[in-house]
C-alpha cells in the first residue's frame, strides 16, 4: 500500500498553517510534506511534528532571494525558482543552505530545488548548463548531512516558460549530473498534463531507483485525485506491483478547501484504499 503524506500548504486550508499539522494527523496520515518552511521558526515546526506523530518527508528550497525566503513572499511560489537561471548563483547557493538548515532541524530527508523560469533572451542550453552545475553543488553540500535533492517536471499550463517539463528530461539530468542524492521527483498530476501514459512512464522510471518522492493530484482540475479522468486505484496498484517505498505526497487542492472540515470530507478516496477489501 504507497505511504501518503498530506501536502499543508494547499490542503487543510480551512486551518490556521500550524494547526493544520493535527488535522493531518486525526484523518490518519503520518507524514506531511509543505511548499515553504521559512517564515516560521524551525523550533516551532519540529515541536508540531513531534506533537502530532509526523515525519516531515519534503519541502521546497527557497524560491527567490534568501530575503524573500525569510519573510515569505511569495506571489506565486509553484512558479518560481532559480536553480537553472544564470547570474542567481548567489541567491540559489544560499537558499539551499537555509534549506539544508531546516531538514536538519525537522529531520526531512529530502528537499525540492525549483528550476525557474525561462527568462526572454536566455538560450535554454544556458540555463541547463547552469542547472547542472547548481544540482552538483546542491548534491555534494547535501550529502553532507544525509538529504537527497529532488527536481519535478512542471507542466507549462499551469506554469507558463517552466525551465523543466518532461520526466525524460529529468532522469536525463539526474544521470548526467551523477550524484547518488539527486534524484526526481514524480508528480502524476504534471505527469499526465505533460506526457501522458502515466503507468508506463511509472513503468520506466521506478525501478531504476532515480524516483525519489511521488506527488498526487486529480486531473485536469488539481483536486481530489478521484476526481477527474485519471485512475488512481489502478495506478496505486501499479505502485504496488513495483515495490515503490517512497513517500505519495498529496499535492492537491480540496474541491471543499476553505469550508469547515472540507479538506477531511473529502478524503473518501484515501479511506477507501485503506479499507479492507
Amino acid at each position: 500500500m504507497p505511504q501518503f503524506a498530506a501536502n499543508i500548504s494547499l490542503m487543510y486550508t480551512e486551518c490556521p498553517f500550524l494547526d493544520r499539522f493535527e488535522a493531518a494527523a486525526r484523518d490518519g496520515f503520518r507524514a506531511v510534506e509543505f511548499l515553504f518552511p521559512y517564515a516560521i521558526a524551525k523550533p516551532e515546526l519540529a515541536a508540531r511534528l513531534e506533537a502530532n506523530g509526523l515525519q516531515q518527508v519534503l519541502f521546497n528550497g527557497p524560491p527567490g532571494s534568501l530575503q524573500q525566503a525569510l519573510h515569505g513572499e511569495f506571489q506565486d511560489p509553484l512558479a518560481r525558482g532559480s536553480a537553472g537561471l544564470p547570474g542567481r548563483e548567489n541567491d540559489f547557493r544560499s537558499g539551499v543552505e537555509l534549506a539544508l538548515d531546516y531538514a536538519t532541524a525537522l529531520a526531512c530527508p529530502r528537499i525540492h530545488l525549483m528550476a525557474g523560469l525561462m527568462p526572454h533572451g536566455v538560450p535554454r542550453d544556458a540555463m541547463l548548463a547552469t542547472y547542472a552545475a547548481n544540482l552538483l553543488w546542491a548534491a555534494q553540500q547535501a550529502a553532507k548531512v544525509g538529504v537527497d535533492v529532488l527536481i519535478e517536471p512542471i507542466n507549462t499550463r499551469d506554469n507558463p516558460r517552466y525551465l523543466l517539463n518532461r520526466q525524460d528530461e529529468a532522469h536525463a539530468i539526474v544521470v548526467e549530473v551523477g550524484a547518488a542524492n539527486l534524484k526526481v521527483q514524480m508528480d502524476l498530476y504534471h505527469c499526465q498534463i505533460v506526457d501522458g501514459d502515466v503507468a508506463m512512464k511509472l513503468r520506466q522510471y521506478l525501478p531504476t531507483g532515480t524516483v525519489g518522492h511521488m506527488q498526487i493530484a486529480g486531473v485536469p482540475e488539481r483536486h481530489e485525485p478521484d476526481i477527474g479522468e485519471v485512475n488512481y486505484s489502478y495506478l496505486f496498484s501499479v505502485i504496488d506491483e513495483l515495490r515503490y517505498q517512497g513517500w505519495v505526497g498529496c499535492e492537491y487542492r480540496p474541491k471543499l478547501g476553505g469550508e469547515p472540515g472540507g479538506t477531511s470530507r473529502g478524503l473518501g478516496w484515501l479511506r477507501k484504499w485503506l479499507s479492507p477489501q
